[in-house]
């Protein structure tokens, strides 16, 4: 399916790319803090806005 350099290629580019976003994400943690304080509530009215709509369609489905 897939050959030994491309599976290489694979895992080495995603270990790279998790640590540049770690490392991004770290430099970065201050300004986050800073600019995104109400984010989270954001976040929980959205996942509850979805669930809302799943459960109309399973329950008029």
């Amino acid at each position: 399916m897939f050959s030994n350099g491309q599976i290489i290629f694979g895992v080495l580019f995603f270990i790279v790319f998790s640590i540049i976003i770690a490392f991004t994400y770290r430099k970065d943690f201050k300004l986050h803090q800073r600019f995104y304080k109400g984010s989270y509530w954001m976040l929980i009215a959205f996942i509850g806005f979805i669930a809302l709509i799943s459960a109309i369609k399973f329950f008029f489905k």
